[in-house]
């Protein structure tokens, strides 16, 4: 791979200078095309560092407000967003979806509760019926499938992640108690109160900040492991899921319009280090920060409790899972086994260790293959924080 030198830019406490150092060996070493990593400790900024360009014909340089697309990091706040509302009392993780969304109940679902939505378990990571091209961005088009649909496995026998199902279906939820879509739901209560750059439904105001995300480059040793992965995977499947798991497609059109104007909570939020380092950093110091509450302790300790702790019924990668927020695993969020947060495709990646009062977000537009163990741009720079600690 060709080394190349970028100019590191932002701020850095002098303790995380190996922060910096591997950040910049990121670019030079690893394929990092553009980037940024914040941390905050207590609330408060010691890392905030970009650097990279946002599109690699033009070398448009990164800048400190550039957002891009962060995948399934965006699960971390629709998660948010449920537990706020069963903080206010309007959500009951233990009632059944059907008493907030009626039609839930077809396909055999009526009783099946809340929280499986949240914990990959309800056996709806597809659906069976043949979707038209572009229904990944018909709101009403997938929840209507989602509802009709029946469960691949009996809820709550076994974890299987939910790669853009758990956006609709916790979304939905959202939507039918407050009457707003996730998007907007996350915007009112969140976003806009705690200052984050974060958007699932992106204003086309914001466009010309967005950097250009770019698929995997992978080696033909790790594209015959990743097909080999894959491969295993489906062994694993009933046969219906496998030949269902192709009728939801986003076509590969993560940089057009359409991807950025739709709200898919469980996949295409946009935003930059620094909103995930704040966010992650409220929850790590209680819930609160400059005056607003993200999430009481109670209603924390409750998100972030462990619900299972098995490999993945597909893939076969280790998981520890919690109501809608993942758990560190294998050092993944560091050496705190109560870090939690949420990774997305590719890289990107937020959480909160509670034991260090720390919040972190990296983001990145050039994707990784993420084999299983590999160490990706963005846990070499986790390490680095903890080795400076």
């Amino acid at each position: 791979m060709t080394t190349r030198t970028v100019e590191v830019q932002g701020q850095c406490d002098e303790q995380f200078l190996g922060v910096r150092d591997a950040f910049a060996e990121n670019f030079e070493k690893f394929g990092e095309a553009g980037a940024a990593v914040s941390v905050t400790i207590d609330g408060k900024p010691v890392i905030d560092l970009w650097g990279g360009v946002v599109d690699k014909d033009t070398k448009k340089p990164w800048q400190q407000d550039t957002i891009v697309t962060v995948y399934s990091t965006t699960k971390g706040m629709t998660t948010i967003c449920a537990h706020r509302l069963v903080e206010q009392g309007l959500l009951d993780l233990n009632a059944p979806v059907a008493k907030y969304w009626p039609e839930f109940a077809q396909g055999g679902k009526a009783d099946v509760p809340v929280h499986m939505l949240l914990t990959h378990r309800v056996g709806l990571p597809a659906v069976s019926e043949k979707m038209p091209d572009g229904a990944v961005f018909d709101w009403e088009a997938m929840t209507g499938a989602l509802a009709r649909q029946k469960p691949f496995w009996e809820p709550g026998t076994q974890y299987g992640y939910h790669a853009l199902t758990f956006g609709w279906l916790v979304g939905e939820v959202v939507r039918r108690i407050s009457g707003k879509s996730l998007g907007a739901f996350f915007r009112d209560e969140l976003a806009s109160p705690l200052g984050l750059d974060f958007h699932i439904g992106v204003d086309p105001k914001h466009d010309s900040r967005i950097a250009t995300m770019y698929r995997p480059e992978p080696s033909p040793e790790t594209a015959r492991k990743l097909e080999q992965i894959e491969k295993e995977a489906q062994a694993k499947m009933d046969p219906a899921l496998v030949a269902a798991r192709g009728n939801i497609s986003t076509g590969g059109a993560h940089n057009s319009e359409a991807w950025r104007r739709s709200e898919l909570p469980a996949a295409n939020g946009h935003s930059d280090a620094g909103s995930l380092a704040r966010v992650y950093g409220a929850l790590a110091c209680g819930g609160d920060l400059d005056g607003v509450r993200v999430l009481s302790p109670e209603a924390i300790a409750k998100a972030t409790t462990e619900q299972s702790a098995v490999p993945d019924a597909f893939m076969g990668n280790p998981t520890r899972i919690a109501l809608g927020f993942r758990l560190s695993c294998d050092g993944n969020m560091g050496p705190n086994p109560r870090s939690f947060g949420h990774r997305g495709a590719g890289g990107s990646i937020g959480f909160a260790d509670p034991g260090r009062g720390i919040g972190f977000g990296y983001v990145m537009n050039q994707m990784k293959a993420d084999l299983p163990g590999e160490t990706t741009t963005g846990v070499r720079l986790i390490n680095a924080l903890y080795a400076a600690l």
